[in-house]
């Protein structure tokens, strides 16, 4: 399988565009399991060697990318959120944030963060919108909020309420402290009404601990660090969650289905609104 932008899956990389491919990469696996195709040979060895150890991982990741969706149309539904600020996109893929809110609402205005070369290079599948609303893209790490904040500003007005989306990228900071100062960072610029999405890997599935594991010794220069149901929902610390809560993927708000609840999944999410000072 070769990759959207004519690389074959041994083509190596391009001197001067940053895209390795003798490693993997974090963004290019969750392509692999979401069933995508910006990817390349060894991030499918490595998505496969963990998937072989840990056959929930593939469900997970699907798990989390289909709360993106009920998320997105719950804010800008029900919510009436019209800017969205989603750190940590990774890979284009079907139902990208500002379609989804575009569908609900065409005025709304989106800015997706990412530092990965080849999401870079597929950011024009990023940048379409209505002609009613804007998109664009900034490439920076979650690392650098100040950075992120300043050119996000560019699109988003700040004064109004922002739907910050930081899907499965706080476990890729495995320092608790780094972690606490980019969400207050980031937490401090929105304005009152706002809300925060947030998933992550739980260690209250017992699966986590060796997906984790096996993750970790694929060669990615991206460690995970999985945390808690009771860590995670501290990630929230000054902001009021929405029911449910903090739960697995697979059971926030999920769509009415004949068999009852959704099976859990090793990724825990939650929702939460800032509210006044």
């Amino acid at each position: 399988m070769s990759s959207a932008s004519g690389r074959g899956a041994d083509d190596g990389f391009r001197a001067g565009d940053g895209i390795r491919a003798d490693r993997p990469v974090s963004a290019r696996v969750w392509d692999y399991w979401l069933g995508g195709k910006d990817h390349y040979e060894v991030d499918r060895q490595a998505g496969e060697r963990v998937a072989q150890q840990v056959p929930g991982i593939v469900a997970a990741a699907r798990t989390d990318r289909l709360f993106l969706g009920r998320c997105v149309r719950h804010l800008a539904g029900e919510e009436g959120v019209r800017q969205f600020l989603d750190i940590g996109t990774g890979l284009p893929t079907a139902d990208n944030t500002h379609e989804i809110a575009q569908r609900v609402a065409p005025e709304s205005r989106i800015v997706y963060v990412d530092n990965d070369p080849l999401v870079l290079v597929h950011a024009r599948a990023l940048l379409t919108s209505s002609p009613e609303g804007a998109t664009s893209y900034i490439d920076a790490d979650v690392r650098d909020p100040e950075r992120i904040l300043d050119e996000a500003a560019a699109t988003l007005d700040f004064g109004k309420p922002v739907g910050l989306m930081m899907l499965a990228l706080l476990h890729l900071i495995t320092d608790d402290d780094e972690a606490r100062a980019v969400l207050d960072k980031l937490f401090g610029a929105l304005a009152p009404g706002s809300f925060v999405a947030l998933s992550h890997a739980c260690l209250d599935v017992e699966v986590t601990h060796t997906a984790v594991k096996a993750w970790n010794e694929s060669g990615t220069p991206h460690p995970l660090k999985a945390r808690t149901a009771a860590e995670i929902e501290s990630l929230f610390d000054g902001l009021e969650l929405v029911e449910p809560g903090i739960v697995s993927c697979s059971r926030w708000r999920p769509e009415p289905n004949p068999w009852g609840e959704p099976q859990e999944t090793m990724t825990f999410c939650g929702v939460a609104r800032k509210l006044p000072a």
